[in-house]
C-alpha cells in the first residue's frame, strides 16, 4: 500500500458517477473531496480484515475488490464482488459495528478513503448526504435478501444461469459474460457460494445442454432464454 494522495477535482468526477452521490451540491462534494485520501493496493492485499474497527468508508477508484467471510473450518463465502464507483465499508460505519467481512484488492486497486467520523458529522449537517446514504444502505439490505434468497432456495445451476445472464454483455454481436483476470473457477465458486468441483460440473452441464460455452477469456451465452428458465428452476 502505498502512501496517500490527495486530488479532491478527481474525487469529484467519480462522485458524479457514483449511484445515488451523483446529485449531492457542489458544497458537500466539496467536503467530502477535501476528507478523502486515495490509496493504492496491490492485487492479493487485504485492504482491512474481518472484526476491524470501521474507521473508514472507500470509494473504488479503480480495479476490483471481494468482501468474504471466513466459516470456522475454513470455507470462503462472499458477501461483495465491487469494481469502479462503487462504495463499502459504509453499513459497519452507520451501525457503529466492526468490519463484517475481510476485503481483498483482486487486482491492483485505488481507493478513495474517506474518515467514518468525517461522513457521520456530514449527514448530520447535509440531508442530501443523509438520504443519498440511506438510498445506497437499502439498495445493500435489497442485495443480501436476494443473496439469502439464492443460497437457500436454488441450486447451484440456478444461481450460476442468474449470475450469468446478470452480468452479461452484447459484444461483437454475441451475448457473454467477460471473465477478468482474476476469474478463476475458485473465485467464480466462491462468489455462488459453493466449491470449485460443484462450479464445474455445473457449468459442464450447462454446456452439454448448449446453452453456453465456455471460453478462457469469456462465457459465451448461446441459449438466453434457456438459462433463464435454469435461473427459475
Amino acid at each position: 500500500m502505498t502512501q496517500p494522495d490527495k486530488n479532491p477535482p478527481r474525487l469529484k468526477t467519480l462522485l458524479a458517477k457514483v449511484r445515488h452521490f451523483d446529485g449531492l451540491q457542489p458544497e458537500v462534494q466539496e467536503r467530502l473531496a477535501e476528507s478523502a485520501a486515495l490509496r493504492r493496493f496491490n492485487a492479493g492485499q487485504v485492504i482491512y480484515v474481518e472484526g476491524e474497527p470501521a474507521e473508514s468508508i472507500f470509494i473504488i477508484a479503480s480495479g476490483w475488490i471481494k468482501a468474504t467471510r471466513i466459516s470456522h473450518d475454513g470455507r470462503e463465502q462472499a458477501l461483495l464482488f465491487l469494481r469502479m464507483g462503487e462504495i463499502f465499508g459504509d453499513v459497519a460505519v452507520f451501525s457503529h459495528a466492526p468490519y463484517p467481512g475481510t476485503v481483498t484488492a483482486l487486482e491492483d486497486v485505488e481507493l478513495w478513503m474517506i474518515p467514518a467520523e468525517t461522513l457521520l458529522q456530514l449527514t448530520e449537517t447535509y440531508s442530501d448526504l443523509a438520504m443519498a446514504v440511506i438510498r445506497h444502505l437499502g439498495d445493500r439490505v435489497l442485495y443480501y435478501v436476494d443473496m439469502i434468497d439464492d443460497l437457500s432456495l436454488c441450486s447451484v445451476e440456478a444461481r450460476l444461469a442468474r449470475t450469468l445472464l446478470k452480468h452479461a454483455k452484447v459484444i461483437e454481436g454475441r451475448l457473454m459474460v467477460p471473465r477478468e483476470t482474476w476469474t478463476t473457477f475458485d473465485e467464480m465458486a466462491v462468489r455462488l457460494g459453493t466449491v470449485r468441483d460443484v462450479l464445474s460440473r455445473s457449468l459442464k452441464t450447462l454446456e452439454a445442454e448448449g446453452l453456453l460455452e465456455v471460453k478462457r477469456r469469456e462465457i459465451i451465452l448461446l441459449d438466453p432464454k434457456g438459462l433463464a428458465a435454469r435461473g427459475e428452476a
